[in-house]
């Protein structure tokens, strides 16, 4: 396809005037035989493009790029992620492996004089090309082919091979191994590292961690990245010049108020240990990212905190530290008798539900009590020693 043709400034203003609404198709039905430019063209780069608000920004309001009208954009990183990824490796020269829309190449290409982008799928080679030469990036090469095979062609090792496999088989299942996924990271280990001083690999987050670093047992850094407490991506990072004789764990969180750490290694979590007890003025639930790396043990070491329950990863204090990384609630009462209680506390069924190592789901819960989420007030409801229990909490931080 060659976009420069098709992509015209008429449809660059229809998604200019239209990128806010709310149905395209029922745009597209309403403008049939009413326009004499490619409606349906106009309606899938505009759709792409609303895909992308939130997630790429700074592209998706650059109305002079194409975006492809598959899958690429929701499975591509985020603009917070991407930029968070510039901050752990520079160099000269990087090749993406598995390039997809470009999103990673883009930014890490900031970092490298020269840079390498691989990708299968002609259509997406053709679009990343388009939007490179817009964006100014001359110093971008592009290749239309498996990236393993086209890494094999390069004499020189690169200062960064990155890759992002794919996270779905033949009959479009979840994977959660790595070598699992497409292209196998783990049977070509050895190619990569004899044709790479850096090694980063962006992972689901759904993939279990503990194993990928028993199939990498090399790795030195790994991260786990949340944003606004959603895990979004596990990055492994494999550098030639690093002796780490264990990996380091990074639990990251990029919020809105800024950014959160908590680093630590296995070792760590296991040498530490918990202590117990009664619900007491406050209920900390750490971020998303640690209990994702399920670091539990350490967390409330660290911070002075006790569990409420080995299994529901909630804790509770009579005080709290400010760079705490994690959700702070303030206990205002128990709930002895919930149904009663509640109807009488939020009369419009108005409050934030959350279930940690509880007898009902979310869901459940809300369905049972008839509440929404919304205001200011939580429900806690967990497990403490060997009870159920439900806290009526205000969130501090």
């Amino acid at each position: 396809m060659e976009i420069q043709k098709v992509y015209t400034k008429k449809i660059k203003k229809f998604i200019q005037d239209y990128l806010h609404e709310k149905d395209p198709f029922k745009l597209f039905l309403s403008l049939q035989k009413k326009v004499d430019y490619d409606l349906k063209l106009a309606v899938e780069q505009l759709t792409a493009r609303q895909k992308g608000l939130k997630k790429i920004p700074e592209w998706a309001n650059n109305l002079s790029l194409f975006f492809p009208v598959n899958l690429s954009v929701e499975q591509a990183s985020s603009e917070e992620t991407a930029r968070f990824k510039t901050e752990l490796v520079k160099g000269t020269s990087m090749i993406d492996l598995t390039g997809g829309f470009g999103i990673d190449t883009f930014y890490l290409g900031a970092n490298f004089k020269s840079v390498n982008y691989c990708e299968r799928d002609e259509n997406l080679v053709d679009i990343f090309r388009y939007n490179m030469d817009i964006l100014g990036m001359s110093h971008v090469k592009t290749f239309h082919g498996d990236g393993l095979e086209i890494l094999g062609r390069f004499p020189e090792p690169f200062d960064l091979i990155y890759v992002d496999p794919a996270r779905r088989g033949e009959h479009n299942q979840k994977l959660f191994k790595l070598a699992d996924c497409e292209p196998d990271v783990v049977a070509n280990w050895d190619l990569m590292k004899s044709k790479g001083k850096n090694i980063l690999v962006k992972v689901s987050p759904m993939l279990d961690l503990k194993q990928a670093i028993n199939e990498l047992p090399e790795l030195q850094q790994v991260w786990v990245l949340s944003v606004k407490n959603e895990v979004k991506e596990l990055l492994l990072l494999w550098q030639e010049e690093q002796g780490l004789s264990e990996a380091q764990i990074h639990c990251v969180d990029l919020g809105t108020a800024g950014r959160q750490d908590f680093d630590f290694t296995l070792a760590k979590e296991q040498e530490a240990s918990s202590t117990f007890s009664e619900v007491k003025s406050y209920i900390i639930e750490p971020m998303a990212s640690i209990m994702k790396a399920g670091a539990f043990k350490l967390f409330g070491q660290q911070f002075g905190l006790d569990k409420l329950h080995p299994n529901s990863h909630l804790y509770t204090s009579d005080s709290y530290s400010e760079d705490i990384p994690g959700r702070v609630f303030e206990v205002i009462r128990e709930f002895k008798q919930p149904k009663k209680e509640l109807k009488s506390t939020f009369p419009s069924g108005k409050v934030n539900v959350i279930a940690r190592n509880f007898a009902l789901s979310t869901e459940e819960i809300k369905s049972k009590f008839k509440l929404k989420d919304g205001g200011e007030d939580f429900l806690i409801c967990t497990k403490v020693g060997e009870s159920y229990r439900v806290f009526h909490c205000r969130k501090m931080r």
